[in-house]
C-alpha cells in the first residue's frame, strides 16, 4: 500500500551539499518505488543574506567565513564536484566563481510553489549557478530558469520586480530558524524525521523505508 509522504528540503541554491542532497533524495525515492507518494517542498534558507549585489570571489569568501586556505578552498571544490558527477550532476565551480545573494531566488521559488513548478524551478537555479556559473540574484537570469521550468516569463519578471512574497519568505526562513535549522541542506519528513546534509542515496532509501515501515 503506497503512503503518502511530505518533504521539506530547506536549503539554499547557492549551496552545493543542496543539490547533492536532492538528487539524492529523489535517487532514493526512485529506488522505493510505489512505497511511498512524496511531496517535495523547498523551503527557503539563505547562506549569504548580507551579500551584497554582484556577490564575492569564493575563494575569498570561504577564506573570510571559515578560514579555509586556497588549497583547503580547492579540494572541497574537488570534493563537490566528484561526489555532484556520481549523481549525474555537473558542478563547474572554481576559483573563480563567486557567491551570490539569493533572496529574491527564494521569493521566485515561493511563487513557484503556488504555481506547482517548484521542483522544476529549483533544478534550473541550480544548474544556472553550479553548472553555468550564472548570478542567481539577477532577475534575467531568474527569469530565465522560469521560462525553463515551464513558468510564464512575464510573470515572473512581475513578481521580482514587485518584491512580492518577501515578507512570506521572511517569516518561513525565521520559523525554520526557530525550529533549530542553522545548516542546510535539512531534509524534513512527515514534519517529524531530520536528515541533515548531502547523504548518499541509500542514506535517505533506508530511512524513507522506515519511516513509511512506522506510518
Amino acid at each position: 500500500m503506497t503512503k503518502p509522504m511530505k518533504i521539506d528540503f530547506v536549503s539554499d541554491v547557492a549551496c552545493p551539499w543542496c543539490i547533492i542532497g536532492l538528487r539524492g533524495v529523489e535517487q532514493a525515492l526512485e529506488r522505493v518505488g510505489d512505497l511511498v507518494d512524496a511531496d517535495i517542498y523547498f523551503q527557503p534558507f539563505e547562506l549569504n543574506p548580507n551579500m551584497p549585489p554582484g556577490g564575492q570571489n569564493i575563494v575569498e569568501h570561504i577564506a573570510e567565513k571559515y578560514g579555509s586556505t586556497p588549497e583547503q578552498s580547492a579540494a572541497n571544490r574537488d570534493r563537490i564536484r566528484a561526489r555532484a558527477a556520481e549523481l549525474g550532476f555537473t558542478m563547474a565551480m572554481s576559483h573563480e566563481s563567486r557567491i551570490y545573494n539569493t533572496f529574491d531566488a527564494h521569493r521566485l521559488l515561493h511563487w513557484a510553489g503556488l504555481e506547482g513548478r517548484q521542483l522544476p524551478l529549483k533544478k534550473a537555479l541550480f544548474t544556472a549557478y553550479f553548472t553555468h556559473g550564472r548570478d542567481p540574484g539577477d532577475h534575467a537570469v531568474l527569469v530565465d530558469a522560469a521560462e525553463q521550468a515551464g513558468l510564464d516569463p512575464a510573470a515572473a519578471a512581475e513578481v521580482l520586480t514587485s518584491g512580492r512574497y518577501a515578507e512570506e519568505v521572511r517569516a518561513t526562513e525565521h520559523l525554520w530558524q526557530a525550529r533549530g535549522i542553522s545548516a542546510v541542506p535539512a531534509i524534513v519528513i512527515n514534519d517529524k524525521y531530520l536528515i541533515s546534509g548531502g547523504q548518499p542515496p541509500e542514506v535517505f532509501e533506508n530511512a524513507i523505508r522506515s519511516i513509511a515501515a512506522e506510518s
